[in-house]
């Protein structure tokens, strides 16, 4: 038996951010690694700039996720304003940036999935530094607002974070959560549920024994937040039919 916390995410809108070329800010169909990293350093109040905070996170937990729902694809024009590049100038937050004489408009298009369903499932590193005791406690009383992705996605659901033991990771993300509307059927219907459910998770790839298990190498392995820099690390996915009642 192994120990795991548990949580679901649910919103209106979510923002998974891949890699970005030019303008087009794309999303992947799963939270990725580098957002629920953030949104459990948002939770337990570390700041962007705490490298050392950061990293120590990073290396604690192991993240699985499974995708009841992906949600549908919405894409959003967008405008910003942004000061010149200037090297001996180093802007910390959004106000400082606004606050420069000379602004320039750039365009973008930035992708969300709309209306998606994820559970996901954390366990600890064998370094680790943090409990799930305390994990559990943060996302029940986040120090930051939580958000999906973007600070414009905001939860539409309780977390509901809870600490269970299961056989295997599996069984830990098919934990059932109450429904969102009056039933799981309803939930089903109303979000668009097509009987199929997707598993992710990084580590050992027979966590889940299924010949059918696919390996990926996602950049969201986050090296350097300032800097927005990131790696590739293993992640292995499994999709299966599933009746509806999937926690949604």
């Amino acid at each position: 038996m192994k120990e795991y916390l548990v949580f679901r995410l649910f919103g209106p809108m979510a923002s998974w951010g891949l890699p970005a070329v030019g303008g087009d800010r794309t999303t992947a169909m799963q939270p990725t690694r580098s957002a629920i990293l953030g949104l459990m350093g948002a939770a337990l109040g570390i700041k962007r700039d705490n490298e050392v905070a950061l990293t120590d996170l990073q290396q604690s937990i192991c993240i699985a996720i499974k995708q009841c729902v992906p949600g549908s694809l919405m894409r959003d024009y967008h405008t910003s304003q942004v000061p010149s590049h200037n090297n001996k100038v180093v802007h910390r937050t959004r106000k400082s940036e606004l606050g420069e004489d000379k602004l320039n408009t750039i365009l973008s298009s930035r992708d969300y999935c709309c209306d998606g369903l994820w559970i996901v499932a954390i366990s600890l590193a064998q370094a680790s530094i943090v409990s799930l005791d305390k994990l559990q406690d943060a996302l029940k009383k986040p120090v930051y607002t939580l958000s999906l992705g973007r600070k414009s996605c905001p939860l539409a659901a309780p977390l509901q974070p809870v600490l269970i033991k299961a056989d295997n990771l599996k069984a830990a993300l098919d934990t059932e959560f109450p429904a969102l509307t009056r039933s799981h059927k309803e939930d089903a219907l109303w979000l668009g549920f097509n009987g199929r459910v997707t598993y992710f998770w990084e580590g050992d790839k027979a966590e889940i024994d299924d010949v059918r298990v696919l390996t990926t190498n996602p950049w969201d392995e986050p090296v350097h937040r300032e800097r927005w820099q990131f790696k590739q690390r293993a992640m292995h996915q499994l999709s299966v039919e599933e009746v509806a009642n999937v926690s949604v």
